[in-house]
């Protein structure tokens, strides 16, 4: 039976955060056997082969005996992943005659194929979403993935290759609906460490970095892993972003579609492409997971110095520019990062109750790790002293996270508030209050928005004079002083703010 012809099918490849459509032309012609592939497929595009010739053939459907090749056009577009199986097969099941054309038209096919012909979900689902609505086009995919609703897109789900037949008539896929966000950790649970809860209602209104030092057992943990449930929940453009990085890593975004802020916690043996990004096919680090929301680094002078060092630019600029031979790949990073260590390597420097082990040495080798650069990149830096056993006991009786949270919310809207009615103002209507308590761009802005007075002024040039303090630590300390008079609905940043930031600027205590 002779069976030649061509037919070209959507497809899709990540890149980045981004899915890139593909055209998968596929030619049926006179020649000697064979089944190639070209257009830069990488390993699992080529694999694509064996399972497609599985496939078909436990389907019912016909492999054709005949030369094959399959084109994935544009050419020099580098094609990853085993999201191009389902195409392949169907473009080459439409060249055949062995399903109808029509029921290829306007559709975009993203699928793995098992051997025995089921269709598979593929991470990205929600960037192949969105890449097919950009294209006017619906959607054809595994029905077990995980299904965002795009306003606009018809999405159908295929089970088995063997559906194509009957390729009209495909269901619709329902939409992954939401759950309401709830979160389990509550700052009530941490006894005393009043100073402590108040830098994180600081951090959470005006998104500042956070570092905690002090002894192992000061509940340093505790407090960050509670920092989400000071923080608002996702907007719903926050949400779709946030969750399309998270579609991208294939891991799950019911959470984050219900509003759930992201919490990041990577391991101190973190490789750089694990916290920044990289791999071949390049994938989104840490950073980029925790966009929109927070990023913790327990035991941070146990990190590589190398690794540390990659996230001091995405701080600056909110993204992650990796550069490879084919290309610039670039993700999104703006997180709040709440860092965590011991004072020491013995981890008891500055313990009133246990004595410590360590030479100044290694001491200073020790926080050295950290980095100054980095260091000054912090806005907060906190010493978290243990507390008695009588607060340990009395667990349960201490500030509430909806306590807390009244005054992130209060200062973020005052904060959007100044910025839209302040004489002057350089922020439009459509700015949201995260975006409005994050502060000025600009040095310049930061000042003006201060409004400090003459006393003022001259009390914090002395003051960073007297600490040595550089340009970035000045303005960082200014932003904490903005937030800090937000939070009391002060116009004016005072002394009183001023005093406060910089209590929570210049360490003392386990310092060296």
């Amino acid at each position: 039976m002779v069976m030649y012809g061509r037919c070209t099918v959507l497809g899709a490849t990540l890149r980045g955060v981004e899915a890139i459509p593909v055209d998968v032309e596929v030619a049926v012609s006179n020649g000697l056997p064979g089944f190639s592939i070209v257009g830069m497929g990488d390993a699992s595009v080529q694999e694509a082969r064996e399972r497609v010739r599985a496939a078909l053939r436990s389907s019912g459907f016909q492999m054709p005996s005949d030369k094959i090749v399959v084109n994935l056009a544009p050419s020099s577009l580098r094609k990853t992943g085993s999201g191009l199986d389902l195409p392949i097969a169907v473009a080459l099941l439409a060249a055949t005659g062995q399903i109808d054309r029509a029921c290829i038209e306007n559709r975009l096919f993203v699928g793995e194929l098992s051997l025995e012909g089921f269709v598979r979900g593929v991470a990205g689902s929600l960037a192949f979403a969105l890449c097919a609505k950009k294209r006017g086009c619906s959607l054809v995919c595994a029905e077990d993935g995980e299904t965002v609703s795009v306003d606009g897109l018809a999405q159908y789900g295929l089970r088995f290759l063997g559906g194509m037949r009957a390729a009209a008539d495909l269901p619709l896929l329902s939409p992954l609906v939401p759950e309401s966000a709830v979160c389990d950790l509550d700052f009530r649970d941490v006894a005393g460490h009043e100073v402590a809860k108040r830098a994180l209602q600081i951090a959470a209104a005006g998104r500042h970095g956070v570092l905690m030092m002090g002894p192992p057992g000061s509940g340093k943990t505790m407090l960050a892993s509670r920092l989400p449930s000071l923080l608002p929940p996702l907007s719903q453009e926050e949400a779709l972003e946030t969750a399309l990085i998270h579609s991208v890593a294939g891991e799950s975004i019911a959470a984050i579609l219900s509003g759930v802020r992201p919490f990041r916690k990577p391991h101190h043996s973190a490789s750089l492409a694990g916290l920044v990004g990289g791999g071949s096919p390049i994938r989104p680090g840490e950073i980029t997971l925790a966009h929109n929301g927070v990023l913790f680094l327990d035991e941070l002078s146990e990190f590589k110095s190398s690794v540390l060092q990659g996230i001091r630019q995405p701080m600056e600029t909110g993204e992650v520019r990796l550069t490879r031979a084919d290309g610039t790949v670039t993700f999104p990073a703006r997180f709040m990062l709440v860092a965590a260590s011991n004072p020491c390597p013995c981890g008891h420097l500055g313990d009133e109750e246990t004595a410590c082990t360590c030479t100044l040495t290694q001491v200073k080798n020790y926080q050295g790790r950290i980095g100054g650069p980095l260091m000054d990149r912090i806005d907060l830096h906190l010493d978290v002293q243990r507390i008695p056993p009588s607060d340990v006991i009395a667990t349960g009786s201490g500030t509430s996270s909806e306590t807390l949270r009244e005054g992130v919310l209060k200062a973020r809207e005052f904060a959007r508030w100044r910025s839209l009615h302040d004489a002057g103002a350089r922020v439009s209507a459509s700015v949201s209050p995260d975006e409005a308590a994050s502060g000025p761009r600009r040095p310049a802005d930061l000042v003006r928005d201060c409004h400090l007075s003459e006393s003022s002024r001259e009390f914090f040039e002395q003051s960073a004079k007297a600490h040595n303090m550089s340009g970035r630590a000045i303005m960082r300390t200014l932003s904490v002083a903005r937030t800090i008079a937000d939070m009391e609905e002060s116009h004016e940043v005072l002394m009183t703010h001023l005093c406060e930031a910089l209590s929570f600027r210049v360490r003392e205590g386990v310092g060296v």
